[in-house]
């Protein structure tokens, strides 16, 4: 079954990344915006830097990106095991993009059309 284009489906999704986000790093998103169109879900994401981020940043840049890239596979496996626990959506996949210069994130949520 596809979400609804409503508040409060756009509330869940938001709150299940944030708590994601809380999980991984112990902060939340600065702000966020989700838009559903059919079979998508898209989510635009401004991230705080975590202090352990920027230390790693400072002392080991290859270090800190290949951790970044692990964060990232495990954030979508995270969000995705929270949407599946909350919802009856058959997700087909969950792709994310982070650049870490500017903190920005964006993760399409991809429904199987059946």
């Amino acid at each position: 079954m596809f979400p609804s284009n409503n508040n409060e489906t756009k509330k869940l999704i938001s709150h299940a990344y944030n708590e994601v986000s809380k999980d991984l790093f112990g902060i939340g998103t600065l702000s966020m915006k989700v838009s559903i169109e059919a079979n998508v879900l898209t989510l635009q994401a401004k991230h705080r830097r975590a202090p352990r981020s920027i230390v790693l940043e400072g002392e080991v840049p290859s270090l800190k990106q290949e951790v970044d890239f692990h964060l990232s596979l495990l954030y979508k496996k995270k969000l995705r095991q929270k949407l599946e626990e909350r919802t009856d959506w058959d997700i087909e996949a969950v792709l994310r993009d982070y650049d870490a210069a500017t903190q920005r994130s964006f993760t399409n949520i991809v429904l199987r059309e059946t």
